[in-house]
């Protein structure tokens, strides 16, 4: 989606939204105003395409979008099929299907082009707000704290110095090996 700053401007959705204004110009008049059935369907599924590449855009995420994507892919073949049911009801005629199913191979496509775009594309960096800092600056001070036990001698110096070196400077005296019995 580099560039695009709304929805309205993917190519993807602008041809939905056409064929969307297309299938309604289709649907006003004729057999099909009787039909209720199928002019509900044809309108429902073509009005579904540009609602779920819109939803899509507004994830973010290019798996989720991808995702919408599809399923408005599935109701642009649903459309398609609908435009072919009308014509074999005799609610239109091909000439009038045809740029309509024009439109629906060049949204599938650009769609489809889409889909591939977004299996390469990264997420957006999102800024981080102050809870997230926090949540990881305490995760943070708490492997601090799990590396330094891990690493910490956690059992006592068996031979303890009671009493301090009172001149710290001087290094200490080696100290000697204990005698063994002969």
């Amino acid at each position: 989606m580099p560039g695009a700053r709304s929805h309205e401007e993917l190519a993807v959705w602008k041809l939905a939204y056409e064929l969307k204004l297309g299938v309604y110009a289709l649907i006003k008049r004729g057999p099909i105003t009787r039909d209720l059935e199928l002019r509900d369907q044809l309108r429902d599924a073509a009005r579904s395409a540009p609602r779920l590449i819109a939803e899509g855009y507004g994830r973010y995420l290019p798996g989720e979008f991808a995702r919408y994507l599809r399923l408005a892919n599935g109701e642009l073949k649903e459309t398609l099929d609908a435009l072919r049911d009308g014509i074999d009801c005799g609610h239109f005629t091909r000439e009038q299907v045809i740029p309509l199913h024009r439109l629906i191979r060049r949204a599938s496509k650009a769609n489809a082009n889409f889909i591939r775009y977004l299996r390469t594309a990264n997420p957006p960096h999102e800024s981080r707000g102050r809870s997230d800092r926090r949540r990881d600056a305490a995760n943070s001070n708490s492997s601090s704290n799990a590396n330094l036990a891990a690493n910490s001698n956690p059992t006592p110096d068996p031979n303890p110095d009671p009493t301090p070196d009172p001149n710290p400077t001087e290094p200490p005296e080696p100290s000697e090996p204990p005698e063994q019995d002969p």
